[in-house]
């Protein structure tokens, strides 16, 4: 070992994977420093802290924070309950960073802006890998500076979200309204003034897309005068349902079955194949310039809310050698296994310290962030990812190679299931699910019905009648 074996590993960010990487540091008798720039644990998980999530908290509490915990006296939330983001931090997150080994090192309000080497540059390869990381931070604001050992960086993606332009770029006049949001407002609670009775544009197909939708039809049952436009970027609806009955996480699943039935409903105006061209603020209103459906419109609305999904930052870490993938922005060796170009459901096979390394050694980039601009992440992977990469940093190289992690699939992606709205059902009884051209259809056989009723695809003329 060299003369900084005794130095702390760096962890960047404190949220559940950050936090994890703390456990399992303090497990293995390494003591960690925890730099977060919230002025709390979990503080990107505050800003979506009234929505629930898909997975139980059996999925999203880390083993080696349990541990901690359970000889804390902790007491532990049911395991089949689902957690709303708030929850996780208050009643997991919380009381894993008042343990008195990770307490110590944790830092709130400390800004990572830079990490190098101690005393080389990027370009310097004499001595490399012997050096310590030196990481700068702001603390308020004074300037800071702590050698280590090691670095994981935990610090995730979500104040770095997509624009709504599909070439990757804000359209114009996005950067500049007031009435555009990111990722997934609170829309029926602390900001529900600002969405109720008024028409709202949604962009996005992931899961913070249905969310935001099927909260804002949840204020359309109180304040009736609230309207939703829902944009979708590609020409079909197949991805956005979800796995369906077919996810072997139920939550998952039930958004999909959800965003399928306010379709039937007609509680939703979809537009698909969306690509927005321009935002025009308009006094009290926004018109959006965009195609849809192949044709021109102007849809003219109160509120925007993008969510496009998040992309990773590296600036702070410019001077290190790290190698991602052009594309994913993910490590090279993870990026394919991930790769939303070739997969949609989320079945990445677990990985850990050899799809996470960087040229820089003993710097490892893992959770959300790790997965560039992929949308398929789960915490328990991010868990696994910080027990192989922990027990890489002390040698236990055996262990970090060891799979240790069987994930949930989804069923986005099963074949043979078609659009809800481009055909209209076959019907008949029979229980082969995958013949089922909907998800309500795939019911409806399972019971040996004769077919759900769905409709054909509406019109954009319908759709956008009103505009």
């Amino acid at each position: 070992m060299s003369d900084k074996s005794g130095l702390p590993v760096a962890v960047i960010g404190a949220g559940p994977v950050g936090l994890a990487a703390a456990a399992r540091l303090v497990e293995r008798g390494i003591e960690p420093v925890v730099f977060e720039k919230g002025g709390s644990v979990g503080a990107s998980l505050l800003e979506w802290g009234h929505v629930r999530v898909f997975s139980p908290w059996r999925y999203n509490v880390d083993e080696a924070a349990r541990r901690l915990l359970d000889a804390e006296d902790w007491k532990a939330p049911d395991q089949d309950d689902l957690p709303n983001g708030k929850e996780i931090v208050e009643d997991y997150l919380v009381p894993l960073s008042r343990v008195a080994a990770i307490r110590r090192g944790l830092r709130l309000g400390a800004t990572v802006t830079a990490i190098t080497r101690k005393g080389l540059d990027k370009a310097t390869s004499r001595g490399r890998d012997a050096a310590a990381f030196v990481v700068r931070y702001l603390d308020g604001d004074i300037e800071r500076e702590v050698a280590v050992r090691a670095v994981i960086d935990a610090s995730g993606t979500w104040n770095q979200p997509n624009p709504m332009g599909v070439d990757g770029l804000p359209v114009p006049g996005e950067c500049r309204s007031p009435r555009v949001s990111y990722g997934i407002p609170d829309v029926t609670g602390a900001r529900r003034s600002e969405f109720a009775g008024k028409r709202t544009l949604v962009v996005g197909s992931g899961h913070s897309a249905i969310n935001t939708a099927l909260a804002l039809m949840e204020l359309q049952q109180v304040a009736p005068g609230t309207e939703i436009f829902w944009a979708l970027r590609q020409d079909g609806v197949d991805r956005l349902l979800g796995g369906g009955l077919n996810d072997q996480l139920p939550e998952r699943g039930a958004l999909g079955l959800a965003a399928k039935k306010a379709m039937d409903e007609g509680r939703l105006n979809i537009l698909t194949g969306f690509a927005g061209r321009a935002i025009q603020e308009d006094g009290e209103h926004v018109t959006v310039l965009a195609t849809a459906g192949g044709r021109e419109i102007r849809l003219v609305v109160d509120k925007i809310v993008v969510a496009t999904g998040f992309r990773p930052t590296f600036d702070f870490l410019r001077e290190l050698r790290i190698e991602i993938d052009p594309t994913i922005e993910a490590p090279p060796a993870l990026a394919p296994l991930i790769d939303p170009n070739l997969h949609s459901c989320g079945t990445v096979p677990p990985h850990g310290v050899e799809e996470l390394s960087h040229p820089e050694k003993d710097f490892y980039i893992v959770g959300m962030k790790s997965y560039g601009r992929a949308p398929t992440f789960l915490m328990k992977t991010g868990y696994e990812q910080v027990r192989s990469i922990v027990a890489e940093i002390v040698g236990d190289h055996e262990a970090a190679r060891r799979v240790e992690l069987v994930l949930p699939e989804t069923g986005v992606c099963s074949a043979g299931v078609k659009s809800a709205v481009s055909s209209v059902c076959c019907g008949g009884p029979s229980t082969a699910r995958e013949d089922a051209c909907c998800v309500a259809d795939a019911v409806a056989k399972d019971e040996d019905k004769a077919g759900c009723g769905c409709g054909p695809k509406p019109s954009l003329e319908t759709v956008v009648e009103s505009l």
